[in-house]
């Protein structure tokens, strides 16, 4: 592995998890585009790639420290968490019975979509807020 390609996995990791941690998105919106742009990855491969690496340290580390403030509603993870192995294992099989070129214009239109819901059309959510957890509560007296 060249020190450039190094460098740039690195450079991949840290903006992925920097935006993960900060604003809550996938760190494959970053991930995906930067491992096929700059190093060449074919879409699939990009796409197993960010995959294996949001395994641990999404998992780990950020929601330790959203479960540190309380602002993780553990009912609502369950039940999210079912849907997501289900979606993913469908989902994935799916992408591998595509071609590269139709899964990564999938990605772009998916990508360009959700960019224009949320500058154009984000409505108000009922609630924004997370009740604190019971942890929290018994620490904060």
């Amino acid at each position: 592995m060249s020190v450039t390609t190094l460098l740039l996995l690195l450079c991949i990791g840290l903006a992925a998890g920097f935006l993960s941690g900060l604003v809550g998105i996938g760190g494959g919106i970053i991930m995906v585009p930067a491992l096929v742009f700059f190093l060449g990855l074919t879409q699939k491969q990009a796409q197993g790639t960010s995959l294996g690496v949001l395994v641990l340290p999404v998992v780990a580390l950020a929601v330790w420290q959203y479960h540190k403030q309380g602002q993780i509603n553990f009912n609502h993870v369950f039940l999210i968490a079912i849907a997501f192995i289900t979606g993913g294992f469908l989902g994935s099989k799916l992408a591998l019975s595509l071609s590269d070129d139709k899964m990564k214009k999938i990605f772009a239109v998916v990508l360009l979509l959700l960019s224009i819901k949320m500058l154009f059309f984000d409505k108000k959510k009922i609630s924004t807020t997370v009740e604190p957890t019971k942890i929290q509560q018994s620490t904060s007296h």
